[in-house]
């Protein structure tokens, strides 16, 4: 007889790994909600970080209906300089067949110059916590261009799997793999 370990790490286990690589590789950092204040600085790090951008009102859609679920990375000055937002679907699930609450991780951005400090962890972190505690989803997922080797990494390390390819899913043609993950 064969058994299968679900290896995936716990949500609470990876917030407090969050906090620590905050404190120890990010010291003077914060992960915090957004605001609307930070709508402008979190597009600019869109425009520059990544080649899929969305108009203004998507940004504002999702801190509306989303906000505790949407977060920012603040430098030890006070600058933005990551972000991620999600957004609540219910949809036939990834690992039950029938409605859940899934969270959809739409995009997550840190400037280059403040990347391998763990922001794009603890970004991630916080917002499955939220996604578990005040969405009440049961798991969570994203897109990815299978290129992105650094990114595909995190997700790995945060429970995530490749679930299936989205065949060319991104504007310049280039597939996608959807990754997923149960919560909590």
């Amino acid at each position: 007889m064969v058994f299968v370990v679900d290896s995936e790490p716990g949500i609470y286990v990876i917030f407090d790994e969050a906090l620590r690589k905050l404190s120890t590789k990010a010291s003077g950092y914060r992960v915090r909600n957004a605001t609307i204040d930070d709508i402008d600085f979190v597009i600019d790090i869109n425009m520059n970080e990544l080649p899929e951008h969305y108009p203004r009102s998507f940004f504002e859609e999702l801190l509306g209906k989303w906000g505790k679920a949407f977060y920012v990375a603040e430098s030890p000055g006070g600058s933005v300089v990551g972000y991620i937002m999600t957004r609540v679907e219910l949809k036939p699930g990834f690992f039950k067949h029938f409605i859940v609450r899934s969270g959809h991780v739409v995009s997550i951005a840190v400037r280059r110059d403040h990347r391998r400090l763990g922001l794009g962890y603890a970004l991630m972190a916080y917002a499955m916590k939220s996604m578990l505690e005040d969405y009440k989803c049961s798991e969570t997922y994203l897109e990815v261009r299978v290129s992105n080797r650094p990114a595909i990494s995190l997700y790995e390390k945060l429970g995530y799997r490749v679930v299936k390819v989205e065949k060319s899913y991104y504007l310049d043609g280039e597939d996608a793999y959807v990754m997923a993950r149960k919560l909590p």
